[in-house]
């Protein structure tokens, strides 16, 4: 069988999906996409924008599987979507889960009616983060024995930690009663480091000295992270090194936030939080009290930023400079508080590049092309 990822509720997720497919999110230890391939015990392909299919590319079949890549696989809902004959789709309510067939959706419809996890807006990523990472915590341990913990942490609910081939941690508290602890391969927490599962961390990812981390948090491959942080998902390659501190937010790959930054991830006046909604051009109510930034990739801002209760911040944007930036943010934009100019795309370019030399990768272009197409389809919310 050919599976096939098809991207719904794009617009309600940007700026994160600018650059990658809606299923190509993390939440919980493994992106959407990872989740279903392990499922279905295969690699999947993907349908999303023109502009992302080169890079994340789209294989047909005379028999393929095309399923919902903003929802979270079970056991229940797979086994549903296997039993799909040719051209017959599943659906619950009015959400399309999945259908078999050549290329079009058929009209012979199954009824799916147990529940499932959907990720149709941003906030539902640290929203829903916890129960993913005890969901992946299961799925990758499940059968496996964990390499050794050093006797100079103090551990509490030794059997809910585990830890991969070559990941170090030394002389940490890790309090794993209130969810598990996942460090991924070469993973390392640094000594002085306080730890509330649930905690994710992928591989390559490093938790500096004395780190104070809340669960459920995420840090993807190859993130660097100190400070405080609660609740939060970083995706991958991307630093938050310093003191700080990082609630309730959502960061891009190849971000950098400066020394000394905080985000803000509760209203004074204990008000449910409004987050720009790119889909419906305006601030929509989250339901939320506590909601801090969402920054798009290769985005970055300079020491002490201090960022307001539900900020989002769009790609390839540089803020710094005193006061609260605005709630919203727009794409390729370069300044702060006191005024925006257009961060050119030869600017642009540049950092990516050298960023990107650092974890040796090479920024190439089929990179800028995906850029230059973000940097045209947001030149609407830029003013110069």
């Amino acid at each position: 069988m050919n599976y096939i990822l098809f991207d719904d509720f794009r617009g309600n997720l940007l700026p994160l999906t600018y650059t990658r497919p809606v299923s190509e999110i993390r939440i919980g230890i493994l992106t959407i996409t990872e989740k279903w391939e392990r499922f279905f015990n295969t690699k999947c392909s993907f349908y999303t924008e023109d502009y992302l299919q080169q890079k994340f590319s789209l294989k047909t079949k005379e028999d393929n599987l095309w399923v919902n890549g903003s929802i979270c696989p079970d056991i229940n809902l797979v086994k549903a979507i296997k039993s799909l004959a040719d051209n017959q789709c599943l659906k619950h309510n009015e959400t399309l889960i999945a259908y078999r067939s050549k290329q079009s959706i058929p009209s012979d419809v199954i009824v799916y009616d147990d529940d499932f996890m959907q990720v149709s807006q941003l906030w539902h990523i640290f929203e829903y983060n916890d129960e993913c990472i005890q969901s992946d915590f299961k799925l990758l341990t499940a059968g496996r024995t964990s390499e050794l913990i050093s006797e100079t942490n103090a551990c509490t609910n030794l059997e809910n930690i585990f830890i991969e081939d070559g990941a170090k941690v030394e002389n940490a508290i890790l309090n794993a009663s209130t969810g598990p602890i996942y460090l991924g391969k070469n993973a390392e927490i640094m000594e002085g480091s306080i730890v509330r599962g649930p905690l994710a961390m992928c591989e390559n990812s490093v938790l500096k000295m004395g780190s104070k981390i809340y669960g459920a948090t995420t840090l993807g491959p190859y993130c660097k992270v100190g400070g405080e942080v609660n609740n939060s998902v970083f995706l991958g390659y991307s630093n938050k090194g310093h003191e700080g501190f990082f609630g309730n937010s959502i960061l891009g790959e190849w971000c950098n936030i400066g020394a000394g930054t905080n985000t803000s991830n509760l209203k004074n006046n204990y008000a449910k939080v409004k987050l720009w909604n790119y889909s419906s051009e305006k601030f929509v109510n989250t339901g939320l009290q506590f909601c801090g930034l969402i920054m798009g990739d290769y985005s970055k801002c300079g020491i002490n930023t201090m960022f307001n209760t539900g900020t989002v911040v769009g790609v390839s944007t540089n803020i710094f400079g005193s006061g609260f930036p605005r709630n919203f943010v727009s794409s390729f934009s370069w300044g702060g508080a006191s005024g925006y100019m257009t961060y050119t795309l030869n600017k642009v370019f540049e950092t990516a590049e050298k960023v990107m030399q650092r974890r040796d990768i090479k920024f190439n272009q089929e990179e800028k092309d995906i850029l230059s197409n973000i940097f045209n389809l947001t030149k609407s919310y830029r003013k110069n």
